[in-house]
């Protein structure tokens, strides 16, 4: 199947009263013969400059330098920054680049990966210009979290940092970086294209 990774940086937590600092997309399609070096993946990345920031002090400091990429005069016209009414239609055009179609409503409809992406990106994607008209995800979504669970002593489903513990990392790590967030999404998965249970050892 076809997948997008996709990861949100934000101001703060509450989708309606705080804004989406960065959102990144990688294309992943588990039908191919040979797998495609991550580096290597089709990616999409856009920061977004508002006119206005309302966020909290704990979601500014980890994003800081975010802020500093957004507050930098000599970056006003570069490509991987915008509105947010122009981020939408920019993924659109990624995705359709990228082999996604257009459905009956003239959408493009996509299978959405990530960490905590359907509780907490997004309620923020459906905040921005063109979520539901120009893009919608699937009614479900991949979590990592469902992959690495262990049935029988867990209370609750594993962080991003117990998934890489669980599997194998020696020293697990959130980036807080959309872009190579999204992509260590897809590094979680891939072990399962082939092995879909995980393995309680």
């Amino acid at each position: 199947m076809r997948y997008v990774s996709l990861d949100l940086e934000t101001s703060g937590p509450d989708p309606l009263r705080h804004q989406v600092l960065e959102l990144a997309a990688v294309v992943e399609d588990t039908r191919r013969a040979a797998i495609t070096p991550l580096a290597e993946l089709p990616d999409f990345r856009r920061a977004l400059r508002h006119a206005e920031l309302t966020g909290t002090a704990g979601a500014l400091a980890l994003n800081a330098r975010l802020l500093a990429e957004l507050a930098d005069k000599t970056k006003a016209d570069a490509p991987d920054i915008c509105r947010p009414d122009e981020v939408l239609p920019q993924l659109r055009e990624f995705l359709l680049a990228n082999g996604f179609k257009l459905d009956k409503k003239d959408r493009v409809a996509f299978t959405m990966a990530g960490k905590n992406v359907g509780t907490f990106d997004l309620p923020f994607l459906k905040q921005l210009p063109g979520w539901g008209t120009l893009v919608k995800s699937e009614p479900a979504v991949l979590d990592p979290a469902a992959f690495y669970l262990n049935w029988h002593k867990d209370s609750r489903l594993p962080s991003m940092l117990i998934c890489q513990a669980r599997a194998g990392d020696a020293e697990p790590h959130v980036a807080h970086e959309a872009l190579a967030d999204a992509l260590e999404v897809v590094r979680l998965l891939r072990p399962f294209y082939e092995r879909p249970v995980y393995q309680v050892k």
